[in-house]
C-alpha cells in the first residue's frame, strides 16, 4: 500500500517536473528571442549554400597545377562609356563661374604687354542647392469696359476677367504649391506639423499647426475624396490584389478611450496590374467586417497573412492567398533562439531552407522574365514537389517537438495555413508572399514613429485618403508634390464629370507630373 503510494507520489513529480522543464523551455526561448530582437540583425536574409564562396570566387575555382599556357597580348580600342558623374549632372541646368585675372594683373611678366584669355579649363563641378523660395502671389482680376458706351449708354457694361478658384476659400495664403508642399513633408517625409509650423517660422512665415491640420482635413474632404473613390471603384475591378493592415491611436473618437488601438488598412494592386494603385482605410478595429465591407464587389485572389478577419471575404467569392514569407519567418525566429553551433543540423532550419528553395527558384524565373503561362508550368514541375515535400515534412515533425515551443509554433502555423499557401500555384500571377503590401504600408508606419497619433477620426480619415492619394503617385512613378500641386489647381475649376481626367495614369498627368529619369 505504502509502495504503491510511493509510486503515486514519484509519478505525479515526473509529471510536474516535465512541465516545469518544458515552460521553463519556453522562457528560454521567449528571451533569446527578446534578446536577439534588440541586439540582433532584423533580417530574415539566409545564405544560400552557393552563395559562401561567392566573395572569394577567385581563390575557390583557381588551381596552380593547371597550367596557364603561352600568354597572347591583344590590344584594341573601344569608346569609353559615359561615367555615372557624368549622367547624374546631365539633368541639372548648369551655371558656369569664370575666373579671371583683375585688369591690373594682366601684364606680361617679360615685356610688360596686356595679357589676353587664350583658353578656360573646367575644374571641378558642384551642386549648389538653393533653398525653398517663398513669395507672395497676388491673384489680380482685371475690369473691361466700353468706351464708346461709357460716353453714350446709360449703364456701360462693366466685364471682369475669370479667375481660377482657390484651393481653400476664405484662405489668405493656403496656395496649391503651399497645402502640397505642406502635404509631401508630412505624408512623403514624415515630417509633423509642428516641426513644419518651426521650419516655416525660421523662414518668416507664421502658419500655427492647428491650421495646417485644418487645411489637410478641408483639402482630404473636399477634393482628394473624390478622387479617392475614383480609385477605389478601380481597384474592385481588378482581379488581384493585397492586403494587410496595421495599428493606430487616435485620441478623440466617439465611444472609445484614448488608449484603444483603432487600424488603419491597405489594399494594393498586383505587381501585373495595368494602372497601380495603393489605398488605405482608417477603421476603428480589426473586425473582419472591414476588409468585408471595402472589398464589396471585389471577386479575385487576395494576398493576405493568416489573419482569421480576412476569411469572411471566402463567402463572396475571393479566393485568399496566404504569404509564404510568414512561415519563412516563424522558422527563423525559432532558428535565431538556438545557440549558433546548433542552428545549422536543426530542425527550423530544415524549415527555413524549404521555403528558401521556393523563393530561390521564384528569382530564378524572375531573371528569366517568364510569361504567366511559363511560370505555371514551370511552378508545377518545380515549386509545387517542393510545397508538398514541405508539408509532409512538417506532419512528420509536428508531434516531436513541443507545441508553445516557436519552432513547435512554426510547424502549426505551416499546416494550419496549408490550403491558402498552395494557392499561390493557381496562377502564374500570383506572388508568394505578400510583401509587396508591407512595403506600400511602411511609409505609414515610418510616418507613425514621428507623428505618434492622430488626434480626431476625421484627422484619421484625412490621413487615410492623403496617404492613398500620395503612395498611388509614387506607384505610378509620379512626384507626389507636383500631383498634388496638379490636384488643387484643377479639381475647384472643372466640374466634377471630368475628375476622371486627373487619375494618376492620364496621359496629361504624366506630363506634367511624372518622376524625371
Amino acid at each position: 500500500m505504502e509502495n504503491a503510494r510511493l509510486r503515486d507520489e514519484n509519478e505525479k513529480l515526473r509529471i510536474e517536473n516535465a512541465k516545469l522543464e518544458l515552460l521553463n523551455n519556453w522562457y528560454f526561448e521567449q528571451f533569446r528571442l527578446a534578446q536577439q530582437r534588440r541586439f540582433g540583425a532584423s533580417s530574415e536574409k539566409t545564405i544560400l549554400p552557393e552563395q559562401f564562396g561567392l566573395f572569394n570566387e577567385a581563390e575557390d575555382l583557381s588551381n596552380p597545377e593547371v597550367s596557364t599556357g603561352q600568354v597572347e597580348t591583344i590590344t584594341y580600342t573601344r569608346t569609353k562609356k559615359k561615367g555615372k558623374r557624368d549622367e547624374f549632372y546631365s539633368g541639372l541646368p548648369t551655371e558656369q563661374i569664370v575666373h579671371e585675372l583683375p585688369e591690373n594683373e594682366r601684364i606680361c611678366p617679360i615685356c610688360g604687354g596686356l595679357l589676353h584669355a587664350c583658353g578656360h579649363e573646367v575644374l571641378r563641378r558642384e551642386v549648389e542647392v538653393i533653398p525653398a523660395q517663398i513669395r507672395a502671389v497676388e491673384h489680380v482680376q482685371t475690369v473691361y469696359s466700353c468706351r464708346d458706351c461709357e460716353q453714350n449708354a446709360e449703364t456701360p457694361p462693366m466685364v471682369k476677367s475669370s479667375v481660377p478658384a482657390p484651393v481653400i476659400p476664405g484662405s489668405g495664403i493656403a496656395s496649391p504649391s503651399f497645402v502640397a508642399f505642406i502635404i509631401g513633408n508630412k505624408y512623403v517625409l514624415g515630417l509633423p506639423l509642428y516641426r513644419q509650423e518651426q521650419e516655416l517660422n525660421r523662414l518668416n512665415i507664421h502658419v500655427l499647426r492647428q491650421t495646417m491640420a485644418n487645411w489637410l482635413i478641408f483639402v482630404a474632404s473636399n477634393w482628394l475624396i473624390s478622387i479617392y473613390n475614383l480609385l477605389h471603384l478601380e481597384f474592385k475591378q481588378c482581379d488581384i490584389a493585397h492586403g494587410d493592415e496595421t495599428t493606430l491611436q487616435v485620441i478623440v473618437e466617439e465611444g472609445r478611450n484614448a488608449s484603444q488601438k483603432s487600424y488603419m488598412w491597405v489594399y494594393c494592386t498586383g505587381k501585373d496590374a495595368e494602372h497601380q494603385m495603393v489605398l488605405f482605410d482608417y477603421q476603428h478595429t480589426r473586425h473582419g467586417k472591414h476588409p468585408l465591407a471595402f472589398l464589396e464587389g471585389f471577386s479575385g485572389y487576395l494576398h493576405v497573412d493568416a489573419y482569421a478577419g480576412y476569411r469572411k471575404l471566402e463567402d463572396q467569392g475571393v479566393t485568399l492567398v496566404e504569404c509564404w514569407a510568414h512561415v519563412r519567418r516563424k522558422f527563423d525566429e525559432a532558428l535565431k533562439i538556438l545557440a549558433k553551433e546548433d542552428r545549422k543540423n536543426s530542425v527550423a532550419n530544415i524549415g527555413v531552407g524549404y521555403c528558401n528553395q521556393l523563393f530561390e527558384i521564384e528569382r530564378k524565373y524572375n531573371e528569366e522574365d517568364l510569361s504567366d503561362e511559363e511560370r505555371t508550368v514551370k511552378r508545377n514541375h518545380e515549386a509545387i514537389p517542393i510545397a508538398k515535400a514541405f508539408f509532409q515534412w512538417a506532419e512528420s515533425m509536428q508531434m516531436k517537438v513541443m507545441a508553445k515551443s516557436k519552432l513547435g509554433q512554426a510547424l502549426s502555423y505551416a499546416l494550419n495555413q496549408k490550403p491558402r499557401l498552395m494557392n499561390c500555384f493557381l496562377d502564374g500571377r500570383l506572388d508568394f508572399s505578400n510583401n509587396r503590401c508591407e512595403r506600400s504600408i511602411r511609409p505609414f508606419a515610418i510616418g507613425r514613429n514621428n507623428w505618434m497619433f492622430s488626434f480626431c477620426e476625421k484627422g484619421a480619415e484625412s490621413s487615410a485618403i492623403i496617404y492613398s492619394i500620395v503612395e498611388t503617385a509614387l506607384a505610378n512613378g509620379l512626384v507626389p508634390f507636383l500631383y498634388l500641386k496638379f490636384l488643387f489647381e484643377t479639381l475647384p475649376n472643372i466640374p466634377k464629370e471630368r475628375f476622371s481626367d486627373c487619375l494618376p495614369w492620364n496621359p496629361n498627368v504624366l506630363g506634367f507630373c511624372k518622376t524625371p529619369t
